[in-house]
């Protein structure tokens, strides 16, 4: 039998060189080139030889071929070294397969011939980080203690970075305390682990530490990781100091700092200084520019932030996942379809239309501008809509829209796919039974909350029941499911019974629970003005003036109410008598006319709803609403046969809601509302809450 010649030390030479010159055009090399080098190794007999096979296996990682980079490391598993096997596990876990990353670390483990050397032990470290799984941490920690690796500053720092990512800080700090010696690396991953795990003033306490050590210079990653958590503490002034140290060392360019900084000063309430420092002379990549959309947001500038998702596009980046939920968003608080839907294209065109968390802002989106059906429909072609922020989104869109029947049957058919409901989920759910009637539903889902899916209820849950029981006229249990809460009422709570006071005409109960939110909550204009027009439906004015007074001592201003329509691609915004608009006299002789029919059809105003007009103004100014008069207008400039659809940014009032309901049946068309609560669907003289709101 002849024996296979043996490899030649010039063979080997030229396949090392043939191989690192593959590896540096990686990741877009030839494709081919691993496969005709593999073969090139078996032929020539080299694929023995472990720093080769090393080679050729990250050759195969790096050109995106990691299962056949697994295949060649099993069928020469005899041939390899420890450096093969931590190279295989580095890929692993840069490729974001973890688990199969800590599976190869516990077969090494298991191996007599091999030990882990401190590089693997990095490696197995960063594995175990993605996992999120502690107890593999700790166990790798162990033998690292073992085999001596803890004393390697780079396996210590990822030892400390290990336990930040599986959200214990504590013995992240430990690990780092105990360290002989550091590098930047090390504080790096303190200060980012405390702001991944939202301890934000430690991260400052920590970089404080890293400049008072003097050793190090901190550089883009601390002063980046430092300003987030300024930015989530609120700690303005400390931000400010950073800066000014940003822009001594020159870093101020730099694309990571230049975000934190944005981001900082956005979320401090500073958002001229974050448009400031967004400089349109430097480089600017996508994150930058969704911090600037999200502070437009943020500070209620919707069309700015529709602006600059058009720059986006027009500098020829690629937005991403967070661009597209963001100007979604900022469509929302505008509510135009006709823009949502341009985007909604957009988003199909760049394949993120399977996307989770694009998917969910579609849905909230088309709901929010009063198109159900569209919102349905982006429900259900969401590829994966299996997770329960989309099936949230969903049920808040039909809960908004009035449809309790179809919250509950929806939430039921997620609860039989197995999807758990969240907190917000049975925020929605408890909503809808509270705004359709639905109390012994309601109550079934609060008590399941606990017993079922071990929720514990906030707030906002215990605030949904108590203004279910009041919308149905169950004040006294209402105050006594208050009386048995285990946890203090909030002023959420406290505010559902006062709107529950309201409805049952309880007014002593209605000014002892005012007084509470006062205290809780003076800012507040909304609990001063229920409980001033409470008075002055009982005729009581001059209480009702008292509390109006109150409020004026106190600054607090209640806010102006107003009504919009698009007619096109222009928005118009009306509010009470308002005649500045170009029309005015056609929108007043239009409303002249919808009196007199709605007259004849038997309507009476209720003069309840104009409790700060006094004697024979009361039912003419009514006829002024800023709701009514965008009405108007919107019969004079939209189609026959198109619906009419008005936001508002308070709640309507129960006359102006009787009189859009004759009217849609008086003249056969739909008209849509949205105000601060919900939306209403008025068509053939009803309306979508049936009258329950």
């Amino acid at each position: 039998m002849r024996l296979p010649p043996k490899p030649t030390t010039t063979q080997a030479t030229y396949l090392a060189t043939l191989l690192t010159a593959a590896t540096i055009q990686a990741p877009n090399p030839n494709p081919n080139h691993p496969a005709q080098i593999h073969a090139q190794l078996i032929t020539t007999h080299n694929l023995s030889n472990p720093l080769l096979l090393t080679q050729l296996i990250n050759l195969y990682a790096k050109s995106g071929q990691l299962t056949q980079a697994i295949l060649t490391f099993n069928c020469a598993r005899k041939y390899t070294n420890v450096v093969t096997w931590t190279s295989l596990i580095a890929h692993l876990t840069q490729s974001r397969h973890p688990f199969e990353a800590f599976s190869l670390f516990s077969q090494l483990k298991k191996t007599s011939t091999l030990s882990p050397n401190p590089h693997t032990f990095s490696a197995a470290f960063h594995a175990c980080a993605q996992t999120g799984v502690r107890t593999h941490g700790s166990q790798v920690h162990a033998l690292g203690f073992k085999h001596g690796a803890e004393s390697s500053v780079f396996v210590a720092s990822a030892i400390a970075d290990m336990y930040a990512k599986c959200g214990d800080m504590a013995a992240s700090r430990k690990v780092f305390d105990e360290m002989p010696q550091r590098n930047l690396v090390s504080w790096n991953a303190l200060m980012v682990g405390y702001v991944r795990n939202k301890l934000y003033r430690n991260a400052i306490f920590t970089f404080q530490e890293l400049v008072r050590d003097c050793s190090l210079a901190p550089d883009q990653v601390s002063f980046s990781s430092t300003l987030s958590a300024c930015a989530n503490a609120g700690e303005l002034g400390f931000g400010q100091s950073l800066h000014a140290h940003v822009l001594k060392l020159g870093l101020e360019k730099l694309v990571y700092v230049k975000n934190s900084l944005v981001d900082m000063y956005s979320k401090c309430g500073c958002f001229s200084n974050a448009v400031e420092v967004f400089d349109p002379e430097t480089d600017r990549d996508v994150v930058t520019w969704n911090i600037l959309m999200m502070g437009w947001v943020h500070n209620d500038q919707f069309g700015e932030a529709c602006s600059c998702f058009r720059s986006v596009m027009r500098e020829g980046i690629l937005p991403d996942e967070a661009s597209f939920s963001t100007v979604l968003h900022a469509l929302v608080g505008i509510a135009v379809w006709a823009q949502g839907a341009t985007i909604h294209a957009l988003i199909v065109k760049s394949g993120f239309a399977a996307n989770r968390c694009v998917g969910s802002s579609l849905i909230t989106m088309y709901a929010k501008c009063g198109t159900l059906l569209d919102a349905y429909r982006a429900f259900e072609e969401t590829k994966n809509h299996l997770n329960i922020v989309s099936w949230t989104a969903m049920i808040a869109a039909f809960q908004q829209h009035g449809h309790g029947s179809r919250v509950i049957a929806l939430f039921n058919e997620m609860l039989e796919r197995g999807i758990e409901p969240d907190y917000i989920t049975f925020v929605c759910v408890l909503s809808a039974c509270s705004h359709n009637g639905l109390v012994e539903e309601g109550l079934k889902y609060f008590n399941s909350m606990s017993q079922t899916h071990r929720l514990a209820p906030g707030s906002e849950h215990y605030a949904c029941v108590v203004d279910m029981l009041g919308r149905a006229g169950c004040l006294d249990d209402a105050k006594q499911f208050i009386d048995t809460m285990p946890v203090e009422p909030d002023s959420s709570v406290w505010g559902a019974l006062l709107g529950a006071c309201r409805n049952c005409g309880d007014l002593e109960l209605g000014k002892e629970v005012a007084q509470k939110l006062f205290e809780m909550e003076p800012d507040n204009p909304g609990n001063y003005v229920l409980l001033s027009n409470m008075y002055a439906s009982y005729g009581r004015l001059e209480e009702a003036k008292e509390v109006r007074r109150l409020m004026s001592s106190n600054g607090v201003k209640k806010e102006t109410g107003c009504s919009w329509i698009d007619i096109g691609s222009t928005t118009h915004v009306f509010t009470v008598h308002d005649r500045s608009h170009r029309e005015s006299e056609k929108i007043y002789a239009m409303l002249r006319k919808l009196e007199e029919l709605v007259r004849e059809k038997g309507y009476v105003a209720d003069t309840r709803c104009a409790v700060n007009d006094m004697g024979e103004y009361k039912e003419q100014n009514l006829w002024c609403h800023s709701e009514r008069l965008a009405l108007a207008f919107g019969l004079i400039s939209l189609p026959v046969s198109a619906p009419i659809c008005i936001k508002k940014n308070l709640r309507t009032c129960g006359d102006c809601h009787t009189v859009m309901k004759i009217i849609s049946g008086i003249i056969g068309r739909e008209i849509v509302l949205r105000d601060t609560n919900r939306f209403h669907h008025f068509a053939g003289g009803l309306c979508s809450c049936g009258d329950y709101w």
